[in-house]
């Protein structure tokens, strides 16, 4: 029997709460005035199986590089965080993809939802 290559990927959520204005709106839009979100996270990691433990990574690996930014972000008003100036869910995929690092596998995906129905992911672009 022929085995199929696969690829793997897990995914684990995160959350945290902030504040934010978006400085670029126009006049009298109501996201121009401070507010707060219950931001909800989802990073999907992408990579080999380590051949004797059968994963990815461990998930205690991905919590470790999670909590600093976690810990830059939770009960914060993210334009005062930099890079963050606009915080648009888009900008703050992006910023949060940019720093998350986790040695042997990639970032495949990572979602940021600032409500139960409005989400943005980001990932990277094909070769």
């Amino acid at each position: 029997m022929k085995k199929t290559p696969l690829i793997t990927e897990i995914s684990k959520e995160y959350t945290f709460e902030a504040a934010h204005h978006l400085p670029h709106v126009p006049q009298g839009h109501k996201c121009s005035r401070v507010h707060g979100h219950s931001y909800r996270i989802e990073i999907t990691l992408q990579g080999p199986l380590h051949p004797q433990l059968g994963w990815i990574v461990d998930f205690a690996e991905l919590n470790a590089a999670w909590e600093p930014l976690h810990a830059q972000l939770d009960h914060r008003l993210l334009n005062d965080v930099p890079g963050l100036e606009n915080p648009t869910s888009e900008l703050l995929a992006a910023w949060l993809y940019e720093r998350l690092d986790i040695p042997g596998v990639r970032v495949s995906r990572l979602k940021v939802a600032e409500t139960c129905m409005s989400s943005c992911t980001v990932f990277p672009a094909p070769a």
